[in-house]
């Protein structure tokens, strides 16, 4: 019974079982009265009884391992939810032993900086996290140090990031190689043609590789690039002619027509990507992710840096665009009448003569070779008619073939550039080898690329096998380790029954492919017979069933039979190969160079494709058996390409195929870290005293010593020169390596320290020595400067207090002096003062003797003008009545007159004195109110109370407050009869009046300044309008604008205003003569003020 409580990990059986479904991990929530309740690690709640099948999680299993040789869950579920966990925390890659698991993240991650790269070099595996450039540091280092070649195997399904993969260890050899020269340039840039020519968008992945390529990396004694050679296995070039839905044809199709220039264009007679058959039958023209036109201009740089000319470049561009053309023919049928013959015509001739121009080939040659076929027997040629499907068939195949030729001659021009021939046999040259290769297919509809794809796959798996167990336990049978024997799957009957042993299923499809009559359903009955009793063939029970089945390491899958055979012979008819022949196209003959040499019965005896991968499959493996391989397994983690989202059905397929389960199950049985005795003891002698250098040692007894004292009890064995040790034993050996070393190197620290601290302690007491015997000296030198100092300070005191005495009796003579002097002075000034008093005095006597001694003459003469006036109207009288009467008369009249004068002097002194008492008191209450707070809205009504009058308020008889004193000199000046005044001013009618010559638009033409107009702008202006002399006036212009427009900023004008009464004054002053000099200009109209100032 299994006891569970919060927060336990537990194993979920799933509740239907499936091919590939596993248990999955799940957190106990809540456990009560026996139901219990988790979370799974998809976040589904789960409540189980005691019915439902659980077990517990093993600790190692909960948080996840970056090397899952370590994990307690050995199982398949184990393995998937430890990638599960990693994979949604980012971490994508994964260890099991040396072997590496990346799962696509379908996103960027920021690992693949430059700083990673400096930090992952010169580093073992696991001593950093889990990547891909630990993968390619190590085989950098292990061919440097053992001077052996490496090869980095990469595999996966399409999607799973085997292109990406290759390209970062690239980059990483590259960036770490030490120099960064043209070649590494180079190489680098072979990525972006190949991906061109030879990757497409499909369902499964956008830019899934649709060859096979292995690059061998060249490098120099001192771990330099010095070039590098690229083999490529089995293009698809079926993808040429036909694509699934939802799929492209290779991108460079796509790249071209998007990024050539419109000249370009027209030179190779081309449109847009949507008029061609062969690039929309996916129903897909654009790929999400990618720019063609930025790949375009990506792909002519990186050919021009792998020396591709400029007329082959143009050359391959008119291949490419002769290929689109020739898609676009299309087939009806017609009927011969003399022999009733049924006969294929091409419906449009266009497509026919744009693909001749480009191949320069004749058009008719070309139709003929699309159309009809040659028989040749006995020496003689028969010229037939071919159905529509035959021509389709023979045009398909001219388009395969001819591609399939430019991109074998494409990586022939890349290696020519990358590839560096060995001077001399002596010459230095070790390598690492990357292999990106399609990974294990099992598709609805299996055909015979796919059969080749899993016999590729089915030789890495057995090299991998070999690699893994059967080296293993050969090595260990060699050195006598007592191993326990564990069973594996060996392939090796599935290789026997494709390729191996006579009559197998390759060879028969070869025999079958070169018999004139051979069928597939011939080939099919042929393989029943000879392979029907095998336990790895599945014959089907119905006959006219078309497939058979072949269980392969990763399971069985079922083959289609029907085109193998021409896929298989792959060759050209003898119309198309004559065709060639006749094109004046220097580069298309290039690529059929080869074939053109041969024959035709030679060309019949060609290689069938079959036997070409077959080899070149024996040469790859070949070369991958002398290297020290590194393996990368790419897992796609869902089918949609989309981030943080985990298939464990599909991870799980993919696991299998991958072969992981039997490598961490034997890896972790057997004894993976080996030492060979010298270096085993020169390594860990350190451990064990008494254990001297290997060569003074028996290093196998020295060995033994070494393991049986320090590891008691472990796993170990010794065979007959190594020793062997898992991984825990070797991680045990390294921590107490680690510690003794640690032990030992303080003990010499110590030991340093000691002798270091010694001499810096007699070092020290010497100059403390020196250091006290000049403190010392300092210190009775200071002692006897501050004795000197108080000597002198005491003597100071004394003659101070000596001149202070003599300074105070001085200080009284001089006081004396200063009072006598004083009051001598202040009489002086005292008499000058009464002097000027009397002077002042004198003058004001004088001023007022000198005002009454004129006003006494002025009334003198009056009186004497009144004298004349009496004695001229007495003579008058004297003439109207007697003496007496008239002089009587004149004397009363005389007598008023003078009674007159007296009260007008009387009069003018009031008035004076009114006058200066008026002044007195403005005076008083200026002093009195300059200090007190103003109020602004009654200055404004004293200043401007006149604005709003019009002519009937009265506005003749009163001024504005502020001005009533100006009012009132000017009534006074009014008054005098001296003065001209013009009365009975009358206004002219304005009717009778021409008021054209007065407009408002006329006065601002004439007197504004700066070209300023009488329209309204909004922008601020930078000076008055009308032409200012002085401050005052532009003073008096901006108030008069800020009374109409801007009322808030009176505080400005009240505090200008009431700064002082003087500038106040000259302020009202300059208004009122503005205002007065604009009401001039109007005089002829009447215009009350407050229309002027608008």
């Amino acid at each position: 019974m299994v006891i569970l409580g919060k927060g336990d990990h537990v194993w979920l059986e799933p509740e239907t079982r499936g091919e590939f479904t596993v248990a999955i991990g799940a957190r106990v929530q809540f456990s009560e009265s026996g139901k219990i309740k988790v979370i799974d690690d998809d976040g589904r709640e789960h409540w189980i009884d005691g019915k439902r099948n659980i077990r517990h999680m093993h600790a190692t299993s909960i948080d996840g391992m970056e090397d899952m040789i370590g994990l307690g869950d050995l199982n398949e579920a184990g393995i998937l939810r430890n990638l599960f966990i990693r994979y949604m925390d980012n971490c994508i890659y994964t260890y099991t032993g040396s072997i590496l698991v990346a799962v696509n993240p379908y996103q960027i991650l920021p690992i693949y900086t430059s700083e990673q790269i400096q930090m992952y070099r010169d580093r073992k595996i696991g001593e950093l996290s889990p990547h891909i450039f630990a993968i390619a540091d190590n085989s950098y280092h292990n061919m440097r140090r053992y001077q052996h070649d490496q090869c980095v195997i990469i595999s996966g399904e399409s999607g799973a990031g085997k292109t990406e993969s290759t390209k970062l260890i690239l980059q990483f050899l590259a960036a770490i190689s030490g120099q960064h020269s043209w070649i590494e340039q180079q190489i680098l840039e072979a990525n972006p043609i190949m991906e061109a020519f030879g990757n497409a968008k499909t369902i499964r992945n956008d830019n899934s590789s649709r060859f096979g390529k292995y690059i061998d990396i060249h490098f120099n004694d001192k771990g330099v690039i010095e070039g590098a050679c690229i083999e490529q296995y089995l293009l698809e070039k079926s993808r040429i002619v036909n694509q699934a839905h939802d799929e492209r044809n290779y991108h460079i199709f796509y790249c071209m027509l998007a990024g050539m220039s419109n000249e370009d264009k027209a030179k190779l007679e081309l449109v847009d990507a949507t008029s061609y058959y062969y690039l929309v039958q996916g129903g897909s023209i654009y790929c999400e992710g990618r720019d063609d036109v930025k790949e375009y201009a990506s792909i002519r740089s990186a050919m021009k840096v792998l020396m591709f000319t400029e007329p082959e470049m143009w050359s391959i561009l008119k291949i490419l665009a002769s290929l689109l053309h020739v898609g676009n023919v299309r087939y009806i049928t017609v009927t011969i009448e003399l022999d009733n013959i049924d006969a294929t015509e091409i419906q449009d001739i266009s497509f026919i003569n744009k693909a001749a121009r480009l191949l320069e080939v004749s058009a008719q040659d070309l139709v003929d070779a699309l159309t009809t076929k040659t028989i040749f027997t006995q020496g003689e040629s028969v010229t037939s008619t071919m159905s529509i499907q035959s021509s389709l068939d023979v045009r398909d195949a001219f388009v395969k073939g001819v591609y399939g030729r430019m991109f074998v001659w494409i990586v022939d021009k890349i290696n020519s550039a990358i590839f560096k021939p060995m001077e001399k046999s002596a010459h230095y040259r070790k390598s690492i080898g990357v292999l990106d290769i399609f990974g294990f297919e099992n598709f609805d509809t299996n055909s015979f690329e796919q059969l080749c794809i899993n016999f590729a796959n089915e030789n890495l798996q057995q090299f991998f096998v070999r690699h893994i167990f059967k080296l293993e336990q050969q090595e260990y049978n060699i050195e006598g380790i007592n191993w326990q024997h564990i069973e594996f799957v060996d392939n090796q009957d599935a290789l026997d029954l494709i390729a191996i042993k006579p009559m197998n299923i390759m060879a028969l499809v070869d025999e079958e492919s070169k018999f004139p009559r051979g069928t597939d359903q011939t080939m099919l009955a042929k393989l029943h017979q000879n392979h029907a009793s095998n336990k790895n063939y599945l014959k089907p029970k119905a006959q006219i069933n078309t497939t058979f089945g072949l269980n392969h390491f990763a399971g069985v899958v079922f083959y289609t039979s029907t085109g193998f055979l021409e896929k298989n012979r792959d060759t050209f008819s003898a119309d198309l190969m004559q065709l060639i022949q006749t094109s004046r196209n220097k580069f298309l003959t290039k690529l059929f160079s080869s074939d053109t040499s041969m024959g035709t019965d030679t060309r019949k005896r060609a290689p069938t494709l079959a036997a070409q991968f077959k080899k070149s499959l024996d040469a790859l493996m070949k070369t991958l058996s002398s290297c020290q391989p590194f393996f990368v397994r790419c897992i796609k983690p869902n089918e949609f390409k989309k981030p943080s989202m985990f298939d464990r059905e599909l991870c799980c397929k993919q696991l299998r195929y991958s072969g992981m389960m039997e490598t961490i199950r034997i890896r972790r049985a057997g004894y993976p870290i080996r030492h060979v005795f010298s270096e085993f003891v020169d390594r860990y002698r350190v451990l064990v005293s008494g254990v001297g250098p290997s060569h003074k040692e028996d290093c196998m007894a020295a060995s033994k010593k070494i393991c049986k004292e320090v590891l008691q009890g472990k796993d170990y064995q010794l065979g007959r020169t190594k020793v062997f040790l898992k991984d825990a034993e070797d991680v045990f050996l390294e921590q107490q390596r680690e510690l003794t070393l640690t032990k030992k190197i303080l003990i010499l620290q110590k030991t340093v320290r000691t002798w270091h601290c010694r001499r810096r302690f007699l070092r020290m007491r010497k100059n403390v020595v020196t250091i006290q015997s000049a403190w010392r000296t300092h210190y009775q030198r200071r002692r006897f400067l501050l004795m000197k100092q108080g000597y002198l300070r005491l003597q100071a005191m004394c003659r101070s207090r000596i001149l202070t005495a003599r300074y105070n009796v001085l200080r009284g003579i001089i006081v004396n002096l200063q009072r006598f002097c004083r009051g001598y002075l202040v009489r002086q000034w005292v008499q000058r003062r009464m002097v000027a008093v009397v002077r002042i005095q004198a003058a004001l006597r004088t001023l007022i003797a000198r005002k009454r001694f004129r006003r006494m003459q002025i009334e003198y003469q009056k009186r004497m003008e009144a004298e004349r006036i009496r004695q001229d109207e007495e003579a008058k009288l004297r003439k109207k009545m007697n003496t007496k009467k008239a002089k009587e008369e004149a004397e009363r009249h005389h007598m008023e007159r003078l009674a007159q004068i007296d009260r007008e002097v009387v009069e003018e002194e009031a008035r004076q004195k009114e006058e200066a008492l008026h002044k007195k008191q403005q005076i008083e209450q200026a002093e009195q109110t300059k200090d007190m707070p103003v109020n602004e809205s009654q200055l404004v009504a004293e200043l401007f109370d006149f604005v709003d009058l019009k002519p009937g308020d009265g506005m003749g008889d009163f001024a504005p407050s502020a001005f009533r004193d100006l009012e009132a000199q000017r009534r006074r000046d009014l008054d005098n009869p001296e003065m001209e005044v013009v009365k009975n001013f009358s206004p002219i009618d304005s009717d009778d009046e021409d008021v054209s010559a007065y407009q408002f638009p006329k006065f601002a033409t004439m007197y504004f300044q700066s070209n300023a107009t009488g329209n309204y702008i909004r922008r601020p202006l930078r000076q008055p309008l009308l032409p200012l002399l002085n401050d005052g006036d532009q003073l008096v212009s901006l108030i008069s604008f800020l009374i109409k427009y801007n009322s808030n900023l009176w505080t400005h004008i009240t505090h200008i205003l009431v700064t002082t009464h003087k500038q106040a004054f000259h302020i009202q002053i300059y208004l009122v003569e503005s205002i007065f000099h604009i009401q001039i200009y109007f005089s002829r109209k009447y215009i009350p003020y407050s229309d002027i100032l608008q």
